[in-house]
């Protein structure tokens, strides 16, 4: 550069030192740039993951309490179920009782219509015998 200012002629090697000055300087500016990109790009990295980490802890919350509702609806009706069950055991002993009395009450009214016939039988033998006198 000295030799430029001076007003001299450059040499072959001179013009290649100053070519690769050039180069060097250009080589620099890349490397500052690229580190500047790198930083830069980075900083994007670490702020998306940064959003990344909140919106997953946001949808784990939305899950926990999606799931605690589940939990919650699930209890809700295993006791709906259950009161149920309960009914229907309850009606079913009713009905149970129900049924038996009902065939109490038939077996001892099938044991009158029994008695009833005997009855039946000794007045139609009484009967034939006075008509057996009355001839």
């Amino acid at each position: 550069m000295g030799k430029i200012r001076e007003g001299k002629k450059l040499s072959t090697e001179d013009i290649f030192i100053l070519y690769l000055g050039t180069i060097t300087g250009e080589l620099k500016d890349l490397r500052t740039e690229v580190a500047r990109l790198e930083e830069e790009t980075n900083k994007r990295i670490d702020e998306t993951n940064q959003r990344i980490d909140k919106m997953a802890e946001t949808l784990s919350t939305r899950i926990d309490e999606t799931n605690q509702r589940i939990d919650r609806v699930v209890e809700m009706l295993s006791q709906r179920i259950d009161e149920t069950n309960k009914r229907i055991d309850e009606l079913a002993k009713t009905l149970s009782a129900r049924i038996d009395e009902t065939n109490r009450r038939i077996d001892e009214l099938a044991r009158r219509i029994d008695a009833l016939q005997t009855t039946l039988l000794e007045i139609q033998k009484l009967m034939i015998e006075l008509i057996k006198k009355q001839h």
